[in-house]
């Protein structure tokens, strides 16, 4: 192509030359001369001919497609007028036009596949149920407290390293005999939060004078012969999408990162209660997505080259570190399961429901869920005891009857195992008595990821619609699919996800018809279990079981039908 430009240069500059060269002559030497001109340049017409047509014709097919993208994206955009989308710019919606292809139309045709029939939707209804008791708040949450175990014979360690690395039932023991106070394990445990989080990036709020507010309360109390439980006057952390009132709750993203909610979330209202004593806001991944805040990325304590992974990545890290005796997260699907099966910490994803939501901010209600980081299943169960229950204000709330979990004999407990379970963990339990067997879920429905992605990505831009409409989703700390994933919801139609809800309620049928155990242990973070296990609002607990290196824990879920 040069080639040929440059000889075409050379043609007209040589015209030109020789027409200014013979302007004066009589026009038949003129004449005689162009010809000659013209006769030398035309042989080399053949060679030049197909070179043209080589180059030309690709870059015409080229140009023909362009146009193609073009036209189909300016048709796209004014589509999206009709739907009152007409804030995306050619780039963005080339983008999302993409997107749709190659992950919503499948994902479409799959549950089209699975649920669509002549029968009207009778056989495979969709799990959006209306309730006709809708807005009716029950104000109660008093249900029966779990029997906890009393430990005797707890003494204070002599570093407050040790005492950092207790359990909440030990902790509880050394403030019940009064071998410490509040107060002393407040100043630790901030103490601590300030020495490491330079490194861990786990706090993006002191709530110091509140902390100590509350632990001189404890102490007082306790002084005065009442004693709340084994949560009485012990710090925590909490995942800053929780509002407390007179502090900042910033989402995790800048655009939110001087947003102060005077609201008490229903959660932190039941940690109070209980005695508790909030230290610090906890990082959250921004707008409650991985690990990415506007102030960095939270690291791992096991080794600070790597990351935590999952938006409570910080009430991961710090419990793992031993600076908070335990924290609350969220998750919607993997928040809670990954960062504790990647810092090697205790957590309980609580069977959907168990734990009311007010005040916390929402990415998706049927898949939104809290629980409790801490050192121990036996924590957990403590920390779960103190804020399960119904919340008035979350209308999908209500009280899950549980066995108390300390009076379970576990000798009489069937527990599945799946082919990715640990086996020196089944090991471990049958030894102890537990009657252990293979397990497999069986279900038929193939789209469970594209099922959990048009439910959340949908519902989490019904929450953030003015947020997207005016563009600030371009500020938003991207990572992964988002916001990309947030515009793409944009082409998911009502009908399809519908859709996607029927092929949900068939999918909980059928894997709850397979569950013919009382729990499963598997490997935590496999994916299609993690967004099967969020569709279906099935508890887990993550328990850290081993090291084959540090950059790789070991890790067991157990899984139970109701927990």
């Amino acid at each position: 192509m040069c080639q040929l430009k440059t000889i075409g240069v050379l043609f007209v500059c040589a015209l030109v030359a020789v027409i200014a060269g013979f302007a004066s002559k009589p026009p038949r030497e003129l004449t005689v001369l162009l010809e000659s001109v013209n006769g030398h340049l035309y042989g080399m017409v053949p060679r030049y001919h197909k070179f043209w047509k080589d180059i030309k014709e690709p870059s015409l097919v080229v140009e023909s497609k362009r146009r193609e993208k073009d036209s189909d994206v300016l048709a796209l955009k004014d589509a999206l007028k009709y739907l009152d989308v007409d804030f995306f710019n050619e780039s963005k919606v080339r983008e999302v036009a993409e997107g749709a292809k190659e992950f919503n139309i499948p994902g479409f045709e799959e549950n089209r596949k699975l649920v669509a029939s002549v029968d009207g939707g009778l056989q495979n209804p969709s799990v959006l149920v209306f309730d006709s008791s809708w807005g009716i708040r029950d104000g109660s949450h008093n249900v029966p407290k779990f029997n906890y175990p009393h430990l005797s014979g707890v003494m204070r360690p002599d570093t407050e390293d040790d005492i950092a690395f207790m359990t909440i039932l030990e902790l509880g023991a050394l403030i019940k005999t009064k071998q410490i106070t509040s107060s002393e394990l407040t100043t630790i445990f901030l103490r601590r939060l300030k020495r490491y989080d330079h490194v861990l990036q786990a706090v993006i709020t002191y709530t110091e004078e509140l902390a100590y507010s509350q632990a001189k309360m404890a102490d007082e109390l306790l002084e005065q012969g009442v004693y709340l439980g084994p949560l009485h006057g012990i710090p925590y952390g909490l995942k800053d999408i929780i509002a407390v009132p007179g502090y900042r709750t910033t989402w995790g993203s800048k655009t939110f990162k001087d947003q102060v909610i005077d609201t008490e979330a229903w959660i932190y209202k039941r940690l109070k209660e209980a005695g508790s004593v909030l230290i610090a806001k906890l990082v959250t991944g921004s707008l409650a997505y991985d690990d990415i805040w506007f102030g960095g990325r939270t690291r791992n304590p096991w080794n600070i080259e790597e990351y935590s992974t999952g938006s409570s990545a910080g009430s991961a890290a710090s419990t793992s570190a031993g600076l908070v005796p335990f924290a609350i997260g969220s998750e919607t699907c993997g928040s809670i399961t990954y960062p504790a099966a990647r810092c090697g910490i205790t957590a309980l994803r609580p069977t959907f429901g168990t734990v009311g939501r007010s005040g916390v901010m929402s990415l998706s209600e049927s898949l939104d869920k809290l629980g409790p980081f801490c050192r121990s299943a036996a924590d957990c169960t403590i920390v779960i005891d103190a804020i399960r229950g119904k919340d008035p204000e979350d209308l999908s709330s209500r009280h899950v009857p549980l066995d108390d979990p300390f009076s379970v004999d576990i000798k009489k407990l069937a527990v599945g195992y799946l082919e990715d379970a640990e086996m020196e963990v089944v090991h471990v339990l049958s030894s102890m008595g537990v009657e252990v067997v293979p397990f497999k879920l069986n279900y038929s429905v193939k789209s469970v990821q594209q099922i959990l992605n048009f439910t959340m990505d949908v519902d989490v831009l019904s929450h953030f619609d003015k947020w997207q409409r005016i563009g600030l989703d371009d500020e938003y700390e991207v990572q992964d699919q988002w916001p990309f994933e947030l515009r793409r919801a944009r082409l998911i139609p009502a009908v399809d996800y519908v859709q996607a809800q029927r092929a949900r309620g068939k999918l909980i049928r059928e894997v709850h018809e397979s569950f013919t155990v009382d729990a499963f242990i598997g490997n935590a973070t496999d994916w299609e279990k993690v967004c099967l296990g969020n569709l279906v609002g099935m508890p887990v607990v993550i328990v850290p079981t081993s090291f084959k290196s540090i950059e790789n824990p070991q890790k067991v879920a157990l899984t139970e039908e109701h927990l």
